[in-house]
Formats: C-alpha cells, sequence, structure tokens
C-alpha cells in the first residue's frame, strides 16, 4: 500500500512540473513583452487623420510599457505595400499596424491578387477610434452649402476634381459613396497621404475632398475650406451648423474613418491581449481623450474578438458599396 502512494505522488508531482514548464513559455512571453522598441506603421503619408490617432496612441504606449512605440509612415499600394510588409514581419508583437476601413474592408474587394490576406494574415488587437468624414470644398467653388454643390456638379460634369489621401483611404470611399448617392460625377486624384492632397485642396488646384476634423478643423476655421456635410448620422459638436449627408435628403447614409492596431498572424495570444489592455489605458488618458474631444474622435479599446467582428461586419457594407459604386484604384 505505502508502495502505491508513493508512485501516486510521484506521478502527481511529475505531472505537476509538466503543466509548470507548459506554462513558462506563455509567462515568459507575457512579461518579456516588449523586449525592445515597438514599431506601429501607419500605411499612409504624413499629415492625415490616421498618423494624428497613431501619434497620439504610441505616446501613451510608450510612458506604459518602458519601450519607445514609434509611428513609421510607409504609404504606397493603397495600403498594401505596408500591410504585405507587416504580414511577413515576426509575429511577437514588436511589429504592429494601424489598420483601417480601406486596408480591410475596401481593399479585399477593389483590388485583385492581394499578395495577402487580411482575415488570415493578421490578428485584429483593437479598434483604437471612429472619426466623422467631413466634407469640404475650396471657397472659389460658387456653392455655398451641400444642396448648391450637389447642383453644380450635376450641371458640371466631370469639370471639378476631388483629393484624397490615395487609393482606398477614408476620404476616397466617402466621396465615392456620396458620388453614389447623389448621382454626381467628380474625378478623384489619389495622392500618397492627406497631407499631400490638401496642399492642393488649399491651392484650388482639386476642389473638394472628404476627411476627418483631425487633419480638416484648422483650414475650416481659418475659412481656407468650407465645410458643407458630415457623414455621421448626428451633427457633430464642431460643427454644429453644419448638416449630415443623411438630413440632407439621403437616408440611410453614413460613412466615417475607423482606425484599429493589428499584428501579424500567429502573434502569442498573451500579447495581443498585453497591447489591447495597454492600448484601452492609453485610450482612457486625459492626453488622448482630450486630443480625441477636441477632434470629434470616439475612442475604442474593445478586446480582439470585438475588433474582428466589426471589420467582418464593415467589410459586409463595403462590398456591396464598391460593387454597386464601381469602386476601382485610380
Amino acid at each position: 500500500m505505502p508502495s502505491t502512494l508513493l508512485t501516486r505522488r510521484r506521478i502527481l508531482q511529475s505531472a505537476g512540473v509538466a503543466a509548470s514548464m507548459v506554462a513558462l513559455p506563455s509567462l515568459h512571453a507575457q512579461s518579456a513583452w516588449p523586449s525592445r522598441a515597438v514599431r506601429f506603421v501607419v500605411p499612409f503619408a504624413p499629415g492625415g487623420t490616421s498618423e494624428i490617432v497613431a501619434r497620439s496612441v504610441a505616446a501613451e504606449l510608450s510612458k506604459q510599457l518602458g519601450q519607445s512605440v514609434y509611428v513609421e509612415n510607409k504609404p504606397g499600394g493603397a495600403g498594401t505595400v505596408a500591410m504585405q510588409e507587416v504580414a511577413k514581419s515576426a509575429p511577437d508583437g514588436h511589429t504592429i499596424i494601424l489598420g483601417h476601413v480601406g486596408t480591410l474592408a475596401v481593399n479585399p474587394y477593389m483590388l485583385k491578387n492581394q499578395p495577402y490576406d487580411v482575415n488570415r494574415d493578421f490578428i485584429p488587437v483593437t479598434l483604437l477610434a471612429k472619426v466623422p468624414n467631413v466634407f469640404v470644398i475650396h471657397p472659389d467653388v460658387p456653392a455655398k452649402n451641400f444642396q448648391e454643390f450637389v447642383a453644380y456638379v450635376k450641371k458640371n460634369p466631370g469639370q471639378l476634381n476631388y483629393g484624397s489621401a490615395g487609393n482606398a483611404s477614408a476620404g476616397h470611399l466617402a466621396m465615392e459613396y456620396l458620388k453614389l448617392v447623389t448621382g454626381m460625377f467628380i474625378t478623384h486624384i489619389p495622392y500618397r497621404g492627406t497631407g499631400p492632397q490638401l496642399t492642393d485642396l488649399l491651392a484650388g488646384r482639386t476642389q473638394a475632398s472628404s476627411a476627418g476634423m483631425p487633419a480638416l478643423g484648422a483650414h475650416i476655421r481659418s475659412g481656407k475650406l468650407r465645410a458643407i456635410a458630415v457623414g455621421t448620422q448626428q451633427r457633430i459638436s464642431h460643427l454644429p451648423d453644419v448638416p449630415t449627408v443623411a438630413e440632407m435628403g439621403y437616408k440611410g447614409f453614413e460613412t466615417s474613418q475607423w482606425y484599429g492596431i493589428l499584428a501579424p498572424a500567429g502573434t502569442p495570444p498573451e500579447v495581443v491581449k498585453r497591447l489591447q489592455e495597454e492600448s484601452l489605458k492609453a485610450l482612457k488618458s486625459s492626453a488622448v481623450t482630450e486630443r480625441f474631444a477636441s477632434d470629434n474622435a470616439v475612442g475604442g479599446g474593445g478586446p480582439s474578438s470585438e475588433f474582428a467582428a466589426f471589420i467582418s461586419s464593415e467589410q459586409k457594407i463595403w462590398s456591396d458599396i464598391v460593387k454597386r459604386a464601381g469602386i476601382k484604384a485610380d
């Protein structure tokens, strides 16, 4: 009998040691991350809403994690250049990317033969922010409001140009959606980022655009650009006199910019969870909440599964819009 008890005790002890050894890599991965600087890739040129959201969060993450979280702008190919590079990066949490409506919900249906699969090669970490789309025109356009702008474009089809941060950027999608519902014909001019396209818009070389308040606010307040509509269902607090597209007779129209963090597929679940938790903490910091409030941005921070479900729902919406509007990479 004592021999049987001794054998049983040894088996249990061995099992306990084995279990602890299995758990060690997971615990080590969680405690060791980040072991060096974290590269946060933004697939657009500097000067746009995407960079502002990324840098606001990255600054707080750097403080919280004790390692630098630095933003690297890498434009090109409607975001595919950066997405492909990050998809091939080591899945250790030290390279992440800012995903948005274009790269995640539109490119899969607009672009053929992408060198990666957004649903297979990336792990959604967390949604960072939703930012209202604002439609603006240059003051030289002979239209004081949304209705006059639509009427003017219809009388002069193809005579006006609108700029965007690039193919599949939030501004490109918002304007194409607007063209679909209003029946306007206005030519798309893609740039390599919001900054470059705003330079030409402010100079009057293009006549219209859609972007977020972080990029447009100062120019609207100075009178250099005229806001004619917003893409949200309700008016926004910083532009209370600017109507929504929906209330102008286009019921159900809604479009906003949204941004979130993704990591390469294979990134350890504990690292993804830690990054999500730290991002939520960053979004609740006074520096980020004040910045977001000034831009009418709504913070996120939910778990990976919630962001994955959101991306899926957006893909269903935009796959239909891409087909109906015939959105193509110009």
